[in-house]
């Protein structure tokens, strides 16, 4: 299994390896509002789609504004159109998603990759001082461009001497530990997700001495993918059917979330509730822009993330808010990942809210001090038929 940049970026992520910050888009539209968002001193807006030259083939592009994105983002998909119309007889992967991201300065560009070695039927690592674009094309023209480190499976995982391998890339020492342990990093990620390849290309070394992962690519092994059934939803995405991105880093934020046709967003923790919850906005014959179900495990932070999602849906006109808080996730987490994305989204809706439960009450006080405007009810049917009548109040207006 092939991941996307995206995807693979946020498994590099998850393994404390620094990687630029960003957002994926699904349609022009969106792209300069995201940027805006970002407010970056210049971007870099990137075709998700897995060609080995996708700088040359202008699948790489860099802006210095929002509106720039937008006109970039429009160029891309455009582009993409034309080359599957023209190509019709080909098997040509269309552009369905950008990732606009940050665009970080450079002082140096280094190749690194864990991959399953054919010729040994073992794993290496391999690295290269002369990192980037064409990599592939000056290996072969060079065979000592790029050293080959073996690595030896144990029961702790892959070991090897990553730092002798960061030694011959002629940096400092402080920068060479820095770069073995980031080597030892990606052979972690390798065995714990049985990974045939991790590659970052460029890794990027900046000006202050940092390094950032500035492009990645993940190969999973297909058969030991019934031993991580968290990557599912990579599967699903990599797929010709692909799914919608943000359902996908939503679920990486301990969320279950999907987009709908309705006007209604709602937040809601425990599968059972949310459908019970757009069972009752069906008997009062309306429909939600969502599904959401909020996992035990996610944070406030987790949830931000997704109420996010729904106020910045332009079909949302009203958030609904049904949560009955337990003993592993309690109303007042809820509120205050609410409280959050209230402030920062764009987008301002009337929430009405359910709050039942552990710290129900201090629920409605974090989003009283957040300064957030909201109507709580006392009952479910209340909140339904409260939201209901809101929307279409909004819709009428």
């Amino acid at each position: 299994m092939h991941l996307h940049e995206y995807q693979a970026k946020e498994i590099l992520e998850r393994f404390e390896i620094a990687i630029p910050r960003g957002r994926i888009v699904g349609q022009s539209e969106d792209a300069q509002k995201v940027a805006s968002r970002l407010d970056y001193p210049r971007y870099v807006v990137k075709a998700q789609v897995r060609t080995i030259e996708r700088q040359a083939e202008g699948g790489i592009r860099f802006a210095a504004s929002p509106s720039g994105v937008a006109a970039t983002a429009q160029d891309i998909f455009e582009m993409s159109r034309k080359a599957a119309a023209e190509g019709s007889h080909q098997k040509i992967e269309p552009v369905r998603w950008l990732l606009i991201e940050e665009s970080i300065p450079v002082a140096l560009q280094i190749y690194a990759a864990v991959i399953l070695d054919q010729s040994t039927s073992s794993m290496a690592l391999l690295t290269s001082r002369s990192g980037g674009s064409g990599i592939e094309k000056r290996a072969a023209l060079d065979p000592d461009l790029i050293e080959t480190t073996p690595l030896r499976l144990t029961d702790a995982g892959l070991e090897g001497d990553f730092e002798n391998a960061a030694r011959h890339l002629g940096l400092p020492a402080d920068l060479t530990e820095k770069a073995a342990a980031i080597f030892r990093k990606m052979a972690k990620l390798a065995y714990e997700i049985d990974a045939v390849q991790v590659e970052i290309n460029p890794l990027a070394l900046t000006p202050s001495n940092k390094f950032v992962a500035l492009d990645a690519k993940l190969q999973i092994d297909d058969h030991a993918l019934f031993r991580h059934p968290n990557l599912a939803a990579y599967r699903n995405a990599v797929s010709d059917d692909e799914d919608d991105p943000n359902e996908l880093a939503a679920d990486r934020h301990q969320l279950n979330y999907a987009a709908l046709d309705g006007s209604i967003g709602i937040v809601v923790n425990g599968a059972g509730l949310a459908l019970s919850t757009l069972d009752m906005l069906h008997d009062e014959g309306a429909k939600p822009a969502n599904f959401m179900d909020i996992r035990t495990t996610a944070t406030s932070l987790d949830i931000a993330y997704g109420v996010e999602l729904v106020l910045t849906n332009p079909r949302t006109k009203v958030l609904l808010v049904n949560v009955h808080g337990g003993g592993m996730q309690r109303c007042d987490t809820i509120a205050e990942g609410i409280a959050i994305a209230a402030c920062r989204a764009p987008r301002k809706v009337p929430i009405i809210t359910r709050f039942a439960g552990n710290n129900a009450e201090f629920a409605a006080v974090r989003l009283e001090g957040a300064g957030i405007s909201f109507e709580q009810t006392d009952s479910m049917q209340q909140a339904v038929r409260l939201a209901v009548e809101t929307a279409r109040v909004k819709q009428i207006a």
